[in-house]
């Protein structure tokens, strides 16, 4: 299993405390505002406004936050910030690849604070080009099985262009071209068939499979950076090997 999947895995199952919640509503609140000031506030007429909506709805957000961040996105009220996407890059602990991607309103700020934990965690910062070469773009649609199985799940999206179908355990994963996510979104749809969420996503050309000591310390780096309020998203090149997911699990 890939590094990412992994993470994202353990992701729905930890336990957020409140501090870690106040920083998810906070990424999911950033997302719709975005949403609503590039494709409109109409989440009708803009399907990434709805999936973001729907996905902080999942996340418990309240209903006046969300509708708060809809209007300063469309302009329909005062206080939008100025958000700018910035892609950092680097390596953490014995070279595996870093994607950290941003959303921010002060560049300055954003740079300091990921250099910083970057720096003090095991890991260092990288030119531009460095290592994004690394990694392809991609649509991601993540969706509980239901009691659906894998040909089933294929079978709806892949006249819509979905690439893979990969069973994660207690979910499915579609991974898509960005350019064919909203044609796999209205393909589920079309078949009745419910997703947890659907976004854009970078996957590694080529993985670096990691010990159980290299795992532990990368992740621990990626929870750090999400505590940082700029950083979004984190993406490696990590691949864990079936043995070492196994020693991980047996461990938390």
């Amino acid at each position: 299993m890939s590094g990412h999947s992994k993470w994202a895995t353990t992701k729905h199952k930890k336990a957020a405390n409140d501090a870690k919640r106040g920083k998810e509503f906070a990424k999911l609140i950033k997302n719709i505002e975005v949403a609503a000031r590039t494709g409109g506030g109409d989440p009708s007429a803009n399907p990434t406004l709805d999936d973001m909506i729907k996905k902080a709805k999942k996340a418990s957000v309240p209903n006046d936050n969300i509708e708060r961040a809809r209007k300063r996105g469309s302009g329909e009220e005062a206080g939008g910030a100025d958000w700018e996407t910035l892609m950092y890059e680097g390596y953490g602990p014995n070279g595996v690849a870093l994607l950290i991607e941003c959303l921010t309103d002060n560049r300055n700020r954003a740079a300091t604070e990921v250099r910083t934990a970057v720096n003090k965690n095991g890991g260092n910062m990288a030119d531009a080009g460095s290592v994004s070469y690394l990694f392809n773009r991609k649509g991601v649609v993540v969706l509980e099985k239901n009691g659906l199985d894998e040909d089933e799940v294929l079978m709806a999206v892949l006249d819509a262009g979905a690439e893979e179908v990969t069973d994660l355990g207690e979910r499915f994963e579609i991974v898509v071209d960005p350019g064919d996510l909203n044609g796999v979104r209205d393909a589920l749809i079309e078949e009745g068939i419910e997703y947890e969420s659907i976004e854009p996503d970078f996957r590694a050309t080529m993985e670096v499979p990691v010990d159980a000591e290299t795992a532990k310390k990368v992740f621990n780096l990626i929870d750090i950076l999400e505590e940082v309020d700029d950083v979004q998203n984190v993406f490696t090149n990590m691949d864990i090997p079936a043995d070492v997911l196994a020693e991980l699990e047996s461990e938390s």
